[in-house]
């Protein structure tokens, strides 16, 4: 009996852990979507500023 909950116990604990690493991988991969997004944006601007400051200085 006591090894019939041993091995539930790891085995939920393994499923837990196994579901936890997806929506951890699913999260970095949200989160590079979203940098992605703003880096076009962001290089504009950079350049924008580079402009700005090449006519002044």
């Amino acid at each position: 009996m006591r090894k019939k909950i041993f091995l539930s116990a790891a085995i939920l604990a393994a499923a837990v852990s196994a579901y936890a690493q997806g929506n951890g991988q699913a999260g970095i991969t949200e989160a590079t979507n979203l940098i992605t997004g703003y880096f076009d944006p962001g290089t504009k601007l950079v350049y924008a500023i580079g402009a700005v400051c090449g006519l002044i200085g």
